[in-house]
């Protein structure tokens, strides 16, 4: 039997192919963005041949990546919509009082995935104790569904007062959308994160109905890709934990894969660490992208239960947090900063020196691949000052 690995960056695309035998197949070829699966399908096209003349299935397909966070940390998700409970549209960007350093003056608040305007509250109140105190009727939902379409959202987070616990309104809300709205995934915190703290479970849900159509599409063009190679075998989807979930959960939760890619590179640096007798560990992973490290402690992987993404440096610690948008899931320890070989240098309106977190990517890349990038990059800099040869 033959198991293929694919993991999916920003910048480069790698796949990989084992036997029973012990059999090694790789390729690695450029990401295609924004169609991500056509890179991990050029690669499988080119192994396929080297395993199919010896009459080998394929059982599995694991995959990690980082097409959602790139989604996250590009602002490139869906046109989202958020309804709260009439009162708290605001708790998204309200947020903790939290800076990532105390005594910086000229800390921004990260721009909200949901702007305001879109942000859509509806009549409705249950109590803490499960006490309808006003009632969803269904002229809001009417009038919801027309400010909806008249918007063009692509997808819609729900996140009403206390449906961690009593979600029936929730519920009732979220069944109405599916029927008027068929083509637009609606994510509800009562079925994402039925957790009680309002804006965790807000920027949680939020963040699963910004990247759901773009994993969605992904992963739906990937198994319809697969499928024409006669690879029926399960794709599983690598978890922001380590885990492996089937491609119809990641897809319906997209938020519990943010990690995907970086996970998959810690767990392989373990399983090498392992080999080689080193149980003391700190992992280093580096992107188009992004740049990631994690700690392993006596042979044992650190997890957390929340992290930031988009933050100048993202961790599982609330002591710097605030810098990014909070996912309420569970994760990888692993700290990561916006900074990978293909993030773009620029200057700011002060006239300081930036990088990232916006990237070359694939497309256009450096400027050092000739082909339509204009940008300066670390990897042009690298180029430049001659830690990368022309020609390598």
């Amino acid at each position: 039997m033959i198991r293929i690995g694919a993991d999916v960056g920003g910048t480069f695309t790698d796949v990989v192919a084992l036997d029973d035998q012990g059999g090694i197949w790789t390729h690695k070829v450029p990401s295609t963005p924004p169609h991500f699966e056509r890179a991990v399908l050029a690669a499988l096209d080119q192994l396929i041949p080297h395993f199919s003349t010896a009459d080998q299935a394929v059982s599995e397909v694991a995959h990690g990546t980082t097409v959602a966070t790139n989604a996250v940390l590009e602002h490139r998700g869906a046109r989202t919509a958020l309804i709260t409970t009439r009162g708290f549209r605001d708790v998204l960007e309200l947020r903790r009082v939290r800076a990532p350093q105390l005594y910086d003056l000229f800390f921004d608040k990260p721009r909200p995935l949901v702007e305001r305007r879109l942000r859509l509250e509806v009549d409705e109140r249950v109590a803490a104790d499960g006490e309808v105190l006003v009632s969803l009727e269904e002229s809001e939902l009417e009038r919801l569904v027309e400010r909806l379409e008249a918007e063009g959202i692509e997808a819609v987070a729900v996140c009403l007062l206390h449906a961690y616990a009593f979600p029936q309104h929730e519920l009732r809300l979220g069944q109405y959308l599916r029927e008027r709205l068929p083509g637009v995934p609606v994510s509800l915190s009562s079925e994402v994160l039925p957790e009680r703290r309002e804006y965790e479970r807000s920027a949680t849900t939020a963040v699963n109905a910004y990247v759901q159509p773009v994993v969605q599409r992904y992963l739906g063009a990937l198994r319809h890709g697969l499928e024409q190679r006669g690879v029926d075998a399960p794709l599983l989807i690598m978890q922001s934990t380590g885990g492996l979930a089937p491609d119809w959960e990641a897809a319906r939760r997209p938020v519990f894969a943010l990690e995907s890619g970086p996970a998959a590179g810690v767990l392989g640096a373990s399983f090498a660490a392992g080999q080689l007798g080193l149980d003391q560990v700190i992992t280093l992973d580096m992107g188009g992208t992004t740049a990631k490290a994690a700690m392993i402690e006596e042979g044992r992987i650190a997890h957390s239960p929340e992290y930031e993404v988009g933050a100048s440096l993202s961790a599982g610690n609330r002591l710097i947090g605030g810098g990014g948008e909070l996912i309420r899931a569970p994760s990888i320890d692993i700290a990561e900063v916006g900074a990978g070989g293909g993030s773009i240098a620029f200057l700011d309106q002060a006239g300081g020196l930036r990088v990232g977190p916006r990237s070359a990517g694939a497309v256009p890349g450096p400027a050092g691949y000739q082909r339509v990038g204009l940008e300066p990059s670390l990897t042009d800099a690298n180029v430049v000052l001659g830690y990368i040869r022309p020609g390598d």
